[in-house]
């Protein structure tokens, strides 16, 4: 997908210059993770996200492991045989046990990015609302992740930076010296603005 983008990119950048277009091209790159990590609140999503594990997933996993241990001793149990269907009800209600125990931790990530996406869903809405914004005022045709581009691409076109502004997000130090930089006449080309990253990020 990246390499895709990469050519889209190309592609688009040569059609920007050609004299032979006539439509406007205007291109600018947002990075979704640096705007959610400056939200207020978002530190949140991880508070909740360990309690799940505490409350919620090891719970269950306690009990997948009694439930395992009590029907395979009752299987086991020689003074009182189980036959018939109940024995089949039981060594099938086993090997489900033992094979989520067993892939316990594909289960709890699983869990924990639903989790987790359910939990950013309001922040998402916010940034996506003020993108959408932007994107319509100021016109752009095409919006890129920021890593599919070779170089920093101009300040201006930091759409990050711009959905920060519009949400009345601190900056970080670095965005905001080359904001100053930039309102002073001199020439400066932004690095993705990148917010410290959310130790959710399952």
């Amino acid at each position: 997908m990246k390499k895709v983008l990469l050519i889209s990119v190309a592609v688009i950048a040569t059609f920007m210059f050609s004299t032979t277009t006539k439509a406007q091209i205007k291109i600018g790159s947002f990075d979704e993770e640096s705007v959610l990590g400056l939200m207020p609140g978002i530190q949140k999503v991880d508070t909740i996200l360990q309690k799940f594990v505490e409350d919620s997933l090891k719970t269950e996993y306690d009990y997948e492991l009694s439930e395992y241990k009590r029907q395979d001793s009752v299987l086991k149990d020689s003074t009182h045989p189980v036959s018939g269907s109940l024995k089949a009800i039981l060594q099938k209600e086993l090997s489900n046990h033992l094979y989520k125990i067993q892939n316990w931790q594909q289960y709890q990530n699983q869990k924990l990015q639903a989790k987790q996406e359910e939990l950013l869903v309001p922040y998402r809405q916010k940034v996506y609302d003020a993108l959408r914004e932007i994107i319509a005022d100021n016109k752009y045709t095409h919006v890129f992740k920021s890593e599919v581009f070779f170089a920093p691409i101009p300040l201006q076109d930091n759409l990050s930076i711009k959905v920060a502004q519009k949400l009345k997000l601190k900056l970080p130090a670095e965005v905001e010296n080359a904001l100053k930089e930039q309102s002073s006449g001199a020439p400066k080309s932004a690095a993705p603005m990148r917010a410290a990253p959310r130790q959710g990020g399952h």
